[in-house]
């Protein structure tokens, strides 16, 4: 059945993985021959007058849509994943969680000097994992020319720490 908006096929858990949290599942929207299809064409809809060479993807819903939107604008794809699950000479990011830290890592040959690179996800909350994606870009001399992805939670601020880079999202959630 296609919905007459994207948000239509993001499904809403609450209370999930705490109390109080508005989980939004975007599972559902995957699932959905419709809800895929219309993400990933309105990912390439946001990119249309953007120049960049690549797409870089996170681990890992980043992938699902970046390959897509790879393929079709015939790109090449660059997977950024976490810390040791690369085979080759890797650089690495730290990033701040709720709880902790984190590290991701991308291949030393991923991203050319002058490269423009598109980065993908599904999902800005804090903008933790994005902000260490661009990073990782401008360590190898790329350039980020944009940061495109699905949903949004702008209550979690994530935008604020990407303040620098052109963001477009297809959804904003207002709350957390």
């Amino acid at each position: 059945m296609k919905r007459e908006r994207l948000e239509d096929y993001v499904m809403t858990i609450p209370d999930f993985p705490e109390p109080g949290i508005m989980f939004r599942d975007i599972t559902s929207l995957i699932q959905d021959p419709d809800g895929l299809k219309d993400s990933i064409d309105g990912l390439i809809n946001i990119l249309k007058d953007v120049e960049f060479d690549t797409i870089l993807g996170l681990e890992s819903r980043g992938f699902i849509f970046g390959t897509a939107i790879a393929y079709e604008l015939h790109k090449g794809f660059v997977p950024v994943r976490k810390k040791g699950k690369l085979p080759r000479e890797t650089v690495s990011q730290k990033y701040d969680l709720e709880y902790g830290q984190a590290e991701i890592e991308i291949h030393t040959d991923a991203v050319k000097k002058g490269d423009k690179v598109v980065i993908i996800d599904d999902l800005i909350a804090t903008g933790g994992t994005l902000e260490a994606s661009c990073k990782l870009v401008e360590q190898l001399g790329g350039e980020v020319a944009m940061i495109a992805v699905v949903m949004e939670l702008a209550g979690l601020n994530g935008r604020e720490k990407l303040a620098k880079y052109n963001v477009k999202s297809l959804i904003t959630y207002e709350g957390k």
